[in-house]
């Protein structure tokens, strides 16, 4: 067991180390691109709304994209594309219950008849937009966050805790363009974390969560009636029930998450 995690810990500290000082700037700078970035561009192409093939374009795959350019240009510069891409500590497979779940609300949430109505090039760049914050924040916080925190020496549920309380808290910065409601969010996108952290380690990469989220967010935004402009979709509530659910699940089996010994991780429940 001793020499298992030695190896598990080597792997995690492939390339440079990362102080929290300089994990916390690099998130500030990645905000920035996004928030600021967003306004800019949005502003000058005369675009402040996502109602549109060109409004999704310029106020969101534009400075998401430069936004996921510059998390994987870090992870570059760190000699992180090992520990941020591959995930060397595995869970029980039952854990696999999480990313099937998001995908079953996934499938029943999208609004499919009203995207079908927005024609497929405005289908296709909320797509493509999706999967940037996908990629981008799943590389920034699953990624470059969880390989930080198990740097320093973080026993893995404390990375658990801490990685999906920074992502709910980065979220707390859509109060300036949502208000208050801003606040109940920071809290599901905490609970969100984990969940896709958990992915990460059950699929042994950083890929699955990495389009799960693109895709899940794909959903909100296609059952939303502010992006449609029309009756909620009833469908809209399966990406809500499925954090209550999975919440109450996970509280269950808690102790059946990490596997007895480093190496087994064939079991369904321990």
């Amino acid at each position: 067991m001793a020499t298992e995690n030695k190896s598990v810990t080597s792997r995690s500290e492939t390339g440079r180390r990362l102080s929290y000082l300089a994990f916390a700037a690099i998130v500030v700078v990645y905000l920035v691109i996004i928030q600021l970035g967003g306004r800019l561009v949005g502003g000058w192409s005369n675009e402040d709304d996502i109602l549109t093939t060109r409004g999704v374009l310029f106020t969101m795959v534009i400075p998401l994209g430069l936004a996921l350019a510059f998390t994987y240009g870090v992870v570059a510069a760190l000699g992180w594309w090992r520990p941020v891409i591959r995930d060397d500590r595995p869970v029980n497979r039952w854990v696999w219950l999480v990313p099937i779940a998001f995908l079953v609300a996934i499938l029943v949430g999208i609004d499919y008849s009203a995207l079908g109505e927005k024609g497929w090039p405005f289908v296709v760049t909320l797509f493509v937009a999706t999967q940037f914050v996908g990629w981008g924040e799943e590389g920034m916080f699953r990624g470059i966050g969880v390989t930080t925190l198990r740097q320093h020496g973080l026993r893995e549920g404390q990375v658990a805790l801490w990685s999906s309380v920074i992502f709910g808290a980065v979220h707390l910065t859509n109060v300036f363009g949502h208000g208050a409601s801003a606040i109940p969010q920071a809290v599901l996108v905490s609970l969100a974390g984990y969940f896709f952290y958990l992915t990460r380690r059950v699929s042994g990469n950083n890929a699955v969560n990495s389009v799960l989220h693109g895709l899940f967010d794909f959903t909100l935004l296609s059952g939303s009636a502010i992006l449609l402009d029309q009756g909620a979709y009833l469908g809209v509530f399966a990406p809500i029930l499925v954090y209550p659910v999975l919440a109450v699940v996970l509280l269950v089996k808690r102790r059946d998450i990490e596997p007895r010994h480093p190496d087994d991780s064939s079991s369904w429940s321990t």
